[in-house]
C-alpha cells in the first residue's frame, strides 16, 4: 500500500522527533540535552507530559515496582512518599523532570501524531499531525510505549447499550458511581486497583472474570520522613537501596525464565494468601487460578481479596452471551441489571499502531511488515524502517522488574547509533533484515521454556493470531543491558546524502549505501 501524498504546507524540521512523553519520550529528550543535541522535538497528544501516568487516572491507580527502582538512574528522587507510588506522585515526578530540564519549549502538547512516513529520495521522515501540520525529521523515536491503546472485547450487543461504559484507561470521573449497578469486566493490573475503590461506593459491583489473576500481597508502606531525610543528606544510601531493590526483582526471573518448576513454590504462598482473605469455598474456587503462576502477569494487591468478599459484590465466571439496553446476560442465561460497564481490559501490546498511521520504505505500512507480530532488532530498531527507534519495543516487556531500566538501556543503545551518525556524517541506518531474523529467532527459542509460554494460560504477551510472544524479555535484564551498552554497526545498512549542484536550479542528493561496515 502506498502512502497517501502530504499536503503541500510548509514544514518544520527537526534532527530527532519523539513521540511521547512518558517515561521513553521523556528520557530520550532528556538524554538528548544532556549531551547537547538540541535540535528535537517532543510530540505530545495530551495537555500535559507523563504520558500512561497522566491518561491512566482511576481510582487506585498506582505503580506495582518500588517508588525508587521506578525512576530514572539519573534523577533519583529521595521524597518518595510511599514504598509503591501512586498515580498522582509519579505524574508530578515526570512533569517535574520536564520542568527542570527545561523542556517546554522543545515540546508540542496537544499535538497527536496521525501519520509518519519515509522519503526514499530524501532520506527524511515527515510527520503529520491531527490539525494539519507538517514536520519532517531525520530520526523518529517512538516513544509510545505497548500499553496505550485500549482493548476493548467484541461483545454481542455492546452497540445497543443504554447506560455509561468507558475503559480504565478512559475514566469518566464525572460519573456519579455511587449506589449505581455497576459491571466491571476483567480481572487484570488496573480492575484490582480501582475495583476495592469503587466498591466502597456502589450499590451492585458485578465482577466478570473470564481467567483469575494470580495476586500476591503487597509489600507497601509510607516513608516516613526521616526516612526521607536520610535519603537526600545521603545519595549513596538511596542508590544502595535502589540497587538492593532491584537485585531482589532480578531474582525472579530464575522462576519466570530459567526454572519455571520454582514458581510451584510461589503459587502455594499466592493460595496461602487466598485461604486467608477468602473463607468462602465457592468464591475461593472462583479466584484460584489453574494455570502456572507467572504466565499472566502477577499482581500485587492488599485490598483486592477482602473487597471480593462484600455483600455487594458478585464474581461472575460464566461469560457474557449478550448485552441488552440496562442488563447484561451471562451464558447461563442469566440476566443482570447494570447502569454502567467499566472495561478493565487491559491493551493490545500486540498491535501497538494502528494501520495507516507508519509507513517505511515504498511507502510499506509497518503492520504489514509484522505479519506475525511486532519484531525488531534489540527492541529497537526494524528492517524496512531507517531511522526510527521503537523505545519499549517488542519483547522488551518485563514480567518481573522495572521498565524504567529497559528504557533506560534502550535509549542509551539509539545516543550510540546517533553519534556514529554524526562522526561519519551519514544520513540513515537501517538494520539488516537477516540480523534482525537472526536477533528474533534466538528470542523465540528462548522463551519457548519460559512460564510467560508454557504455563498454561492465554495472556496479552502472546500475539493472538500467530503464537508468538511478541511482548517478554526472556531473561535477565542486564543481559538486555548488556546488549545495548555498545552500538553495533555491522548489524546495519548506512548511507551519505551527497550534495550533487545542477547545471540549473537548486542543490540535488544523491545516495550511497554501504552494505558492510561503516563508511570512512
Amino acid at each position: 500500500m502506498n502512502a497517501p501524498v502530504s499536503p503541500p504546507t510548509p514544514a518544520r524540521h527537526c534532527k530527532v522527533a519523539i513521540i511521547g512523553s512518558g517515561f521513553s519520550g521523556l528520557g530520550m529528550a532528556i538524554r538528548l540535552k544532556q549531551k547537547g543535541e538540541n535540535d528535537f522535538l517532543l510530540f505530545e497528544k495530551e495537555a500535559g507530559v507523563g504520558g500512561t501516568w497522566r491518561v491512566n487516572n482511576y481510582p487506585g491507580c498506582g505503580c506495582d515496582v518500588q517508588s525508587h527502582l521506578y525512576s530514572f538512574s539519573f534523577e533519583p528522587n529521595p521524597n518518595w512518599t510511599r514504598m509503591f507510588a501512586k498515580q498522582e506522585e509519579i505524574k508530578g515526578y515526570l512533569e517535574g523532570c520536564w520542568e527542570k530540564y527545561r523542556l517546554q519549549d522543545k515540546t508540542l502538547l496537544g499535538t497527536e501524531i496521525t501519520r509518519v512516513a519515509w522519503s526514499d529520495s530524501e532520506e527524511l521522515w515527515h510527520i503529520d499531525d491531527a490539525a494539519g501540520n507538517h514536520y519532517t525529521a531525520q530520526f523518529v523515536v517512538s516513544g509510545m510505549g505497548a500499553l496505550s491503546t485500549p482493548a476493548i472485547p467484541h461483545l454481542n450487543g455492546l452497540e445497543n447499550f443504554a447506560g455509561k461504559s468507558f475503559h480504565s484507561q478512559q475514566w469518566d470521573h464525572n460519573y456519579d458511581l455511587a449506589g449505581k449497578r455497576i459491571a466491571v469486566v476483567g480481572t487484570g493490573a488496573s480492575s484490582i486497583q480501582f475495583v476495592p475503590q469503587i466498591q466502597k461506593v456502589v450499590g451492585q459491583l458485578d465482577l466478570y472474570q473470564r481467567t483469575a489473576p494470580w495476586v500476591m500481597p503487597k509489600p507497601d508502606r509510607a516513608i516516613s520522613e526521616n526516612e526521607r531525610s536520610r535519603f537526600k543528606r545521603f545519595p549513596l544510601l538511596q542508590k544502595l537501596w535502589r540497587g538492593g531493590i532491584y537485585a531482589i526483582l532480578e531474582s525472579r526471573v530464575i522462576g519466570f525464565a530459567l526454572t519455571p518448576k520454582v514458581m510451584k513454590l510461589a503459587q502455594l504462598v499466592a493460595k496461602g494468601y487466598i485461604k486467608r482473605k477468602i473463607k468462602d469455598p465457592v468464591l475461593r474456587a472462583k479466584v484460584t487460578p489453574d494455570y502456572t503462576m507467572g504466565c499472566k502477569r502477577v499482581l500485587i494487591s492488599n485490598d483486592y481479596y477482602p473487597a471480593l468478599t462484600q455483600a455487594n459484590v458478585d464474581v461472575i465466571t460464566d461469560g457474557i452471551q449478550e448485552i441488552r439496553a440496562n442488563s447484561i446476560v451471562t451464558q447461563d442465561g442469566q440476566e443482570r441489571p447494570v447502569d454502567a460497564i467499566i472495561f478493565g481490559t487491559g491493551f493490545t501490546p500486540s498491535d501497538p499502531l494502528p494501520r495507516g498511521v507508519v509507513f517505511g520504505r515504498g511507502g510499506v505500512d509497518l503492520l504489514d511488515t509484522w505479519p506475525e507480530g511486532p519484531e525488531a532488532y534489540k527492541g529497537t530498531l526494524t528492517a524496512g524502517f531507517p531511522n526510527l527507534f521503537f523505545l519499549m519495543g517488542p519483547n522488551t516487556g518485563l514480567g518481573h522488574n522495572s521498565m524504567v531500566y529497559m528504557i533506560e538501556s534502550q535509549i542509551h543503545y539509539v545516543l550510540g547509533a546517533l553519534d556514529l551518525l554524526d562522526q561519519r556524517k551519514l544520513q540513515s541506518l537501517e538494520v539488516k533484515r537477516e540480523v534482525q531474523d537472526k536477533f528474533n529467532g534466538k528470542i523465540q527459542g528462548s522463551l519457548g521454556n519460559t512460564v510467560w509460554n508454557a504455563g498454561g494460560c492465554k495472556s496479552w504477551y502472546i500475539h493472538p493470531v500467530s503464537g508468538r510472544n511478541c511482548t517478554v524479555w526472556p531473561g535477565f535484564t542486564w543481559r538486555f543491558r548488556l546488549l545495548t551498552r555498545n552500538f553495533d554497526p555491522a548489524a546495519y545498512h548506512f548511507s551519505r546524502i551527497q550534495p550533487v549542484h545542477a547545471a540549473q536550479g537548486p542543490l540535488t542528493l544523491a545516495t550511497t549505501t554501504a552494505a558492510e561496515g561503516v563508511p570512512a
